[in-house]
């Protein structure tokens, strides 16, 4: 049902003017689903306050809730022609009426981390790009026919928006940013395995990918879970920030399909703020994130950052380290190249993280493992509190090369996450074909500290021959054909 409502949606927008782009399809489509679902969010708490014999307060008012604007219905629940409205009158209702007025949840709710606040925020950062009111009438009905209220459903529902928001790869070089491979994500979760009463954090959010894995990896065992617990997970375990408009809203929004109503993500770029200020509270136990590759931060940015460097995924290193409580473990994705690079930044912050943490597992992925990145990448485990001793690598090799037509899948992590679950003491794990250990107390800083160690256990190549060498073994080869051909000739 929700895959061809998608398709169905997809295939509305892409006739309509407004909408020009997959990244355009995922915005209209959670402007549109969002008001959806927190109509069905409020009929359900209207429903537990019946229960209860108590009255439930709508957040919206009669004009602008879901049943009144967008689906009014006769008493035989089909929708009333005589009240809703279609054409140039619903597309100016949605533009100047119906998004003013959510705009403003922002300016008149005190706490940031309420719905209300959400729908604020929403409706700040969003457009309404649907020109035609008779598509946006046909897409609003679409989204009428979906239910949200068994946690099946709403697991189907955010699995297709986990691959809208995959998909929004295909659509342009922006669009990848907001998406990293879901069994990677899984994996890393699963090394760091976070816990209920701990925090989670992301300060380069995205799409909200590991803070929605982490939850479904928290709440796995919900039926043992007290209201306590699902309490915490509900308001006070996940927390993220984002600088990039779209990508926030994508972010909340899949947070919310996930089952977290009111997430704690933060629209603002992270790396503005200056990583001295940041105090203990301010500070969580599990760091979760796969921040930008590549950018270019301007000098005032790197004036927050005790080294300086304009290498935006090193300064989110350093806030990460720094925003880590001690004893917290992180998991971070990252450029190869930070294990070797020779600039004077790149070997004070890997000083920088020997010294202040135990980066005790480097997970090393394939050339693919982010389509389009065309870079390749390593995955920097470390808990904070006690300098390194020693480095468990493993070098994933899927056995394939890595694309569009043949991604990173659960399998592939597979034995990663089994070896690492094998680890008696961590920085020490078995040695394999694929994995090795290395003493980082024999590092230096003559050396710059490079962690680029090769897998001692692959065989070596043979090593290259000469050009004589190859012109000599081909003479050879000319000689003996040429015999060859001249006794095949004698016997003609």
């Amino acid at each position: 049902m929700f895959e061809q409502t998608f398709k169905n949606i997809d295939d509305i927008l892409f006739k309509d003017a407004g909408a020009d782009s997959e990244l355009d399809y995922i915005g209209q489509t959670s402007w549109i689903m969002f008001l959806r679902y927190l109509d069905m969010l409020e009929q359900d708490k209207q429903d537990e306050a019946e229960l209860k014999g108590e009255e439930y307060s709508f957040i919206l008012d009669d004009e602008y809730r879901w049943s009144n604007w967008a689906m009014p219905k006769t008493t035989e629940g089909l929708i009333d022609h005589h009240k809703d409205i279609t054409g140039k009158d619903l597309v100016k209702f949605v533009d100047f009426k119906l998004f003013p007025y959510l705009s403003k949840f922002k300016e008149s709710t005190d706490s940031s981390n309420t719905i209300e606040y959400k729908i604020g925020e929403i409706f700040n950062e969003l457009k309404n790009k649907i020109q035609s009111g008779y598509n946006m009438r046909a897409i609003i009905e679409l989204a009428d026919n979906l239910e949200f209220h068994t946690t099946k459903d709403k697991h189907e529902l955010s699995h297709l928006y986990e691959t809208k928001i995959k998909n929004m790869g295909n659509a342009g070089r922006n669009g990848g940013q907001y998406y990293t491979p879901r069994p990677l994500i899984r994996a890393i979760v699963d090394v760091v395995n976070p816990q209920i009463g701990e925090t989670v954090y992301d300060g380069a959010v995205g799409s909200a990918g590991f803070l929605c894995e982490a939850h479904s990896h928290m709440s796995q065992d919900r039926d043992n879970l007290s209201t306590s617990d699902l309490k915490i997970l509900q308001e006070t375990t996940f927390y993220g920030k984002e600088k990039k408009n779209l990508a926030y809203i994508i972010g909340v929004m899949n947070m919310i399909l996930h089952g977290i109503e009111a997430p704690n993500i933060i629209h603002t770029n992270t790396l503005s703020e200056n990583i001295r200020d940041i105090q203990e509270k301010d500070r969580h136990h599990v760091i979760l994130a796969n921040p930008p590759f590549g950018g270019k931060e301007r000098k005032e940015v790197q004036q927050n950052f005790d080294i300086k460097t304009g290498e935006t995924a090193f300064l989110f290193l350093q806030h990460f380290i720094k925003t880590l409580k001690g004893g917290g473990r992180a998991g971070v994705v990252i450029k190869n190249t930070f294990l070797s690079n020779t600039d004077n930044a790149s070997v004070s912050l890997r000083k920088h993280l020997l010294e202040t943490c135990n980066l005790h597992t480097i997970l090393d992925m394939p050339s693919g493992t982010f389509l389009g990145a065309g870079v390749k990448t390593v995955v920097l485990f470390f808990n904070k509190g006690e300098p390194t001793k020693n480095v468990w690598y493993y070098q994933l090799d899927a056995g394939r090369n890595m694309g569009k037509t043949n991604p990173l899948n659960d399998k592939d992590m597979a034995e990663f996450i089994d070896l690492h679950a094998s680890i008696d003491s961590p920085g020490k794990g078995p040695e394999t074909e694929k994995s090795w250990n290395v003493d980082t107390r024999a590092l230096s800083e003559v050396e710059g500290y490079d962690l680029s160690v090769k897998n001692p256990n692959t065989p070596e190549e043979a090593p290259l021959r000469s050009p004589e060498e190859i012109l000599t073994e081909m003479e050879t080869l000319d000689s003996e054909t040429k015999l060859i051909l001249n006794k095949i000739k004698e016997l003609i």
